[in-house]
């Protein structure tokens, strides 16, 4: 494995693909514009920060046509897919404009967007919004969370993917 390699000189596509590497969930993160219509996308860069204060992190492509929602919002859901909501997650993936049309879901006492049939969701205010890159990196502060048991769906190698039984180590 090779080491040598400049920012400059890496091929993308082949740093996508080792990022791809490492298996992530997937969610779908939620706001309000400034009108108050609802504003989602597909994001797997979710990540739990801290305990104390209870904080978890994302990042936001800075092309994404959500992008100037979230950058003025001051909070967001996060809802951790379930197994059986890959068409979910591929609608907040697409370039389909009202992504929230014919759906079923409610919202908080904020306004925000919150999704039925998730194995967790994190209603969080915005903390902090910090560069990176060619992202934002999102900073929210756990107001209220809730969760179930049922299995997670998760993206692996560039393919949503299912979680399986472990195996007994004799």
């Amino acid at each position: 494995m090779s080491l040598e390699a400049t920012p400059a000189s890496i091929d993308q596509r082949a740093l996508r693909d080792a990022f791809g590497r490492f298996a992530t969930g997937v969610t779908v993160v939620t706001t309000v514009d400034g009108a108050g219509a609802p504003v989602g996308l597909t994001v797997n860069s979710f990540s739990s920060l801290s305990l104390t204060p209870p904080l978890v992190l994302w990042s936001l492509d800075k092309a994404s046509s959500c992008c100037p929602a979230f950058e003025a919002c001051d909070g967001f859901v996060v809802h951790v897919l379930a197994d059986d909501q890959e068409p979910l997650s591929r609608l907040f993936a697409s370039a389909v404009k009202d992504r929230f049309a014919g759906l079923d879901y409610q919202r908080n006492d904020r306004g925000f967007p919150l999704l039925p049939g998730t194995c967790a969701r994190f209603q969080c205010r915005t903390a902090a919004v910090h560069e990176g890159g060619d992202h934002l990196i999102l900073v929210g502060e756990v107001e209220a969370f809730d969760h179930t048991d049922r299995p997670p769906l998760l993206f692996w190698g560039g393919r949503y993917r299912h979680v399986a039984p472990a195996t007994e180590i004799i």
